[in-house]
């Protein structure tokens, strides 16, 4: 592989190899994003970079300083880190420049912000506010009792549900690896009602938009956003939000991490620990309110 191959062929090559290692969309995406703006920044600032090897430490520093300079949250900044790194090791592995030139890039510190997540009260508000729309409602459930991801719940298909043997089949980044989520008796009435109702169509997409088309992430959200704002909900929620309560939920309740991690499909466990670490901070402050 020649080390003279130009940044935006280096950033075209790098993402082909992370398509190939089934990255989830949503970090290709990322590392999409994070690259052509590095890229970018390089070309503005430095006309005598071409290459990746023509990067020195001293441009990293300055770009850091430049993400800094744009007031940046720390984990955002922290990603882009994350992707650098990826982006120059896997340079290294294929002879266009060596990683130890580069210098290990430290990562910007993260802010402690605490997850956003609804209580039941809210929960249930924003269930009723969805009651009428037997899809909407379906798919709030289905957040609420399964905690998938906002891709993977636009994703699902008619096979993918089970309502005989009660099970939620998730497919995860190509489709080469799957988990599957128990189905509890709210979930399956949601999912009956929606399918009595739901568009004739060849689609085998589950969740439809009015035209019969899949439904996308950005309809996910506007639609979230709508029931939140007539639940009189001001928390900044996602749809991720909605898996956080899932976890934080089932983590009150005695679920150990390790079935947390099988539902919620996370790769490490250290990533499903932090809803038992919030469980046992809430029950320090239960504690000490309820001190004798």
């Amino acid at each position: 592989m020649p080390n003279t191959m130009n940044l935006e062929t280096s950033v075209e090559t790098f993402l082909r190899a992370q398509q190939g290692k089934n990255r989830r969309p949503a970090t290709l995406v990322a590392y999409s994003t994070d690259l052509t703006q590095f890229v970018a920044w390089l070309r503005e600032t430095n006309g005598v970079i071409d290459t990746p090897a023509d990067i020195t430490r001293l441009d990293l520093s300055e770009y850091l300083a430049h993400l800094a300079d744009r007031q940046l949250a720390g984990v955002t900044r922290a990603r882009k880190v994350a992707t650098l790194r990826e982006y120059f090791r896997f340079l290294d592995s294929i002879a266009v420049l060596r990683y130890a030139d580069i210098g290990i890039l430290a990562t910007p510190k993260k802010e402690q912000r605490g997850r956003n997540y609804l209580s039941p009260e809210e929960y249930n508000r924003l269930l009723a506010a969805a009651g009428g729309h037997p899809r909407d409602y379906a798919i709030l459930q289905v957040f609420l009792q399964t905690g998938v991801r906002v891709s993977e719940l636009c994703a699902l298909t008619l096979e993918d549900i089970d309502l005989v043997g009660k099970e939620l089949r998730v497919r995860e980044g190509k489709g080469q690896s799957e988990r599957r989520i128990e189905l509890e008796k709210k979930g399956i009435q949601a999912l009956k009602s929606y399918l009595r109702q739901r568009a004739d169509t060849l689609s085998p997409i589950l969740f439809l938009n009015y035209t019969g088309e899949p439904l996308s992430e950005r309809g996910v959200q506007k639609m979230l956003a709508k029931y939140l704002a007539q639940a009189g909900i001001t928390k900044r929620i996602s749809p991720h939000a909605l898996r956080h309560t899932f976890a934080s939920y089932k983590a009150a309740r005695g679920v150990s991490a390790f079935q947390l991690q099988a539902w919620l499909g996370h790769a490490r466990l250290d990533t499903t620990s932090i809803y038992v670490h919030l469980v046992r901070q809430n029950a320090k402050k239960a504690m000490e309110a309820t001190s004798l």
